[in-house]
C-alpha cells in the first residue's frame, strides 16, 4: 500500500513531521493502526536496524528515525489499545548500579520498541534489585543490563544472583551488553544472552520472546 511505503520511508529518513501526518492520513483512510504500525512504522526501523548494523547509517540517524517513529506512534496507541493489540513481549532495560553511560542503552532501547516490544527505562546507575523489583512490577520476560565501563560489569552478575534469589530466573531471560562485555564474559556470569550492537540485541531479543 502507497501510504504505509511512504510512511517507512519518512521514517528512515527521520521526517518526524512527514511521518506524524502520513500516519494520520493512513488513520483517516481507515486503515487499520496495528496495519500502519507494522508495515509503515515498524517496517523503517526494522530497515533502519539493518542499516545500522551494516555500519550505513550512525547513531545520529538511528536517533532521528527513533523520533520520527515516536511521533507516528503516538497517534497508533490509543487505537492499538482500543483495538486490544498487544506488544509482542517487555523489557526492563538499564545501565548497572555505578555506570552513568546511557547512549548505548538508548539505543537498544530504541531498536527494541522498533521490533514491537513494551521497553520499561530504568534509567542509568541501576541496582540489582530495581532491575528485579521493575521485571516483577511489569511482568517483563527480558532483562536488558548495558555497562560501559570495566569496573561496573561485575554488577551483571549480580543481576543475574538477584533474579536467581527472587525465583524468577526461569520466567527472565537476562541479556548483557556494552563495550567491555563479551561473550565470555556473559556465559562466565551466568547470562541467558550478549549481543555486540543494539541491532543484534533487538534480534536476540525477538528470538528469546518467540522460545
Amino acid at each position: 500500500m502507497e501510504i504505509l511505503r511512504q510512511i517507512s520511508e519518512a521514517l528512515q529518513k527521520g521526517k518526524a513531521k512527514d511521518v506524524k501526518s502520513l500516519v494520520q492520513s493512513a488513520v483517516d483512510e481507515k486503515i487499520a493502526a496495528e496495519k500502519i504500525l507494522n508495515e509503515g512504522l515498524l517496517d523503517g526501523m526494522n530497515i533502519v536496524g539493518v542499516k545500522f548494523k551494516n555500519n550505513e547509517v550512525y547513531v545520529p540517524d538511528v536517533l532521528v528515525a527513533a523520533r520520527a517513529m515516536k511521533a507516528g506512534t503516538a497517534i497508533l496507541k490509543p487505537l492499538l489499545v482500543a483495538d486490544g493489540v498487544q506488544a509482542i513481549g517487555k523489557a526492563v532495560i538499564g545501565t548497572v548500579k555505578g555506570d552513568l553511560h546511557d547512549i548505548g542503552k538508548n539505543l537498544v532501547g530504541m531498536m527494541l520498541e522498533g521490533k514491537g516490544i513494551e521497553v520499561i527505562d530504568a534509567g542509568t546507575d541501576v541496582s540489582a534489585e530495581q532491575f528485579i523489583s521493575l521485571a516483577r512490577e511489569h511482568q517483563a520476560q527480558l532483562i536488558c543490563c548495558s555497562a560501559l565501563l570495566t569496573t561496573t560489569m561485575g554488577e551483571m552478575k549480580a543481576v543475574v544472583q538477584a533474579a536467581d534469589a527472587a525465583g524468577i530466573r526461569d520466567q527472565v531471560t537476562i541479556m548483557v551488553g556494552g563495550a567491555p562485555v563479551n561473550e565470555t564474559f556473559a556465559q562466565s556470569i551466568g547470562a541467558d544472552a550478549y549481543a555486540p550492537d543494539a541491532a543484534t540485541a533487538a534480534e536476540v531479543a525477538v528470538t528469546a520472546l518467540a522460545g
